[in-house]
């Protein structure tokens, strides 16, 4: 049976529409029939840049795009958003000519200026044509699904979230990996469902040293049907995602018991995993693998 995640879904929402009753008005089958065609509304992400702002320190001057990801096709009420540099567009688009350069051959990044980099309407300028510009990736199937895109959006945040988690600035950090994963819920159409899972596990270590152990169990319980899913027969044995099952396991079964939820099951699924790989799998905890990214 063939995996959803490889399908694309610029697909249709579908849901199945009730069975016409002979005894419907017809005022009641037109009725229907709506309800039927905006269920099946065509799921899409837009991007919208509504503004930018002038950045200057010590050291340089540039412009902050703020870049809104909005889910048509279904009700999103989460308007979630980032900050980028027009070096971080160019970066991007390096990183996908070198990846895709056929597909990208048409697509335009906005030029940048030599001089008036700064005047409202050289900024107004590229601030729309950054947004077409996203628009054109997007329509692109290789692009779309690249890991690279994604990236695009959640990395500086993920690598600053990391530091701060090291530090011990565990609420700062909760607040960006946060943001991070309701990007990465967005794209999750076009990636890979393994894509949340890193910023679950550092969630809930977050969580857990933030003495909120009802938030780290949730946060664990959320990611262990990934790894569950995606790891096992899919991984080599000992891999990344059976690592982390068995980390989140053993934090399941550690908070479990102190919220008096029960753990047997959990338990029993963590020793099994333990002696089917025999040693292969990681025996470091989850908060010693998650402060190890992005090193």
């Amino acid at each position: 049976m063939a995996e959803r995640d490889s399908e694309d879904p610029t697909e249709t929402n579908m849901t199945t529409a009730p069975a016409a009753s002979p005894s419907l008005t017809t005022q009641q089958l037109q009725k229907n029939l709506k309800v039927s065609k905006q269920r099946e509304r065509p799921i899409t992400l837009l991007f919208e840049i509504p503004s930018a702002h002038t950045h200057q320190d010590a050291l340089s001057k540039y412009v902050l795009y703020s870049i809104v990801l909005i889910r048509s096709g279904s009700f999103d009420c989460q308007r979630v958003s980032v900050e980028r540099r027009y070096s971080d567009f160019y970066r991007l688009h390096t990183q996908l000519l070198t990846e895709s350069r056929e597909e990208m051959e048409e697509v335009m990044l906005p030029r940048k200026h030599l001089t008036r980099n700064f005047t409202k309407e050289v900024v107004t300028e590229r601030r729309l044509g950054l947004q077409d510009y996203l628009a054109s990736l997007f329509s692109l199937p290789s692009i779309r699904h690249s890991p690279s895109f994604s990236s695009f959006f959640t990395f500086s945040e993920l690598k600053t979230s990391h530091c701060l988690l090291r530090a011990g600035q565990f609420s700062p950090a909760v607040s960006l990996l946060e943001n991070v994963l309701q990007i990465q819920e967005k794209l999750l159409p076009w990636q890979k469902p393994t894509l949340t899972v890193p910023t679950l596990c550092a969630l809930a270590v977050c969580y857990r040293d933030m003495e909120e152990p009802e938030k780290a169990f949730n946060v664990a319980q959320k990611a262990l049907p990934i790894v569950r899913r995606y790891g096992g027969v899919r991984q080599r044995r000992g891999g990344v995602l059976e690592q982390q099952r068995a980390g989140l396991l053993e934090m399941l079964v550690e908070v479990g018991y102190e919220l008096a939820r029960p753990v047997a099951t959990v338990q029993e699924e963590l020793s099994v995993l333990r002696d089917r790989e025999r040693g292969e799998v990681n025996t470091a905890s989850l908060k010693e693998m998650v402060v190890k990214q992005f090193i």
